[in-house]
């Protein structure tokens, strides 16, 4: 079955970066548009960024445009979050997403796969 393993979170001071992977086992990943979403508590899963199969195409949320960069490796099944600049704001249990489609998707609820998320806290 799909499988999507996020890591690389952490506790990084403001200003700082920190870079995410998700690893996908299971599927053909090349045919798979992957997404970043965040949840931080008492708020809602909120979309970050999300980038096509073949990784050509990708789509930031306006809060961490010019922060964030989204790229995938399709011969480790695995999509990367690079973040910079990074804001107390950014503080969420980050998680990766998949879905088997052509387009990039921005709403959750278009995603059929979640990771199990990993914690980034950003300290003022």
């Amino acid at each position: 079955q799909v499988q999507l393993v996020e890591s690389g979170g952490g506790l990084v001071q403001a200003g700082g970066s920190l870079r995410l992977a998700c690893a996908a086992s299971g599927l053909t990943f090349s045919t798979y548009v992957m997404g970043w979403f965040r949840q931080a508590p008492g708020k809602e899963r909120e979309f970050v960024g999300t980038i096509n199969g073949g990784g050509s195409n990708t789509y930031y949320a306006d809060s961490v445009k010019g922060r964030f960069t989204i790229s995938r490796d399709n011969a480790k099944n695995t999509v990367y979050l690079q973040m910079s600049s990074l804001r107390p704001e950014d503080t969420a249990v980050y998680y990766c997403a998949a879905e088997r489609t052509y387009w990039v998707l921005l709403d959750s609820r278009e995603y059929d796969y979640w990771g199990q998320g990993t914690q980034v806290t950003v300290s003022s």
